[in-house]
């Protein structure tokens, strides 16, 4: 495993609680948790920065190119799509939505560190 995995590691997993804590309270997506996913977003751009320089440096991916780099692009689109159901859809189960997007984005970063190394 490496920092990037574990940057989202972290990141993920206080996003996940914080949306969840908020669904349970009841509450609508307001900018603390809206914010939280926001910064699993950015975790998985400075992810995406450091996979390109790593390749541009000459590193390999042990498995299949095309696997990873797919799984990269679903990761960063997940964020967003949940931002956007969130803002559509302003319940507490919108919390819920946002809570999942940390928990996914560390179970395909883990994927990703699998196919890399």
């Amino acid at each position: 495993m490496d920092a990037y995995f574990y940057i989202i590691l972290g990141v993920g997993l206080l996003s996940t609680v914080t949306c969840a804590v908020a669904g349970i309270l009841k509450k609508a997506p307001n900018d603390v948790t809206i914010l939280s996913v926001g910064a699993v977003e950015l975790s998985l751009l400075v992810y995406l920065v450091g996979s390109i320089v790593r390749v541009i440096a000459g590193e390999q991916i042990a498995g299949e190119a095309w696997e990873f780099w797919g799984y990269l692009v679903t990761a960063l689109m997940l964020p967003v799509a949940a931002v956007y159901w969130s803002i559509l859809e302003r319940t507490r189960w919108s919390n819920f939505v946002l809570a999942a997007v940390g928990v996914t984005a560390l179970v395909m970063a883990a994927r990703m560190n699998q196919i890399w190394y």
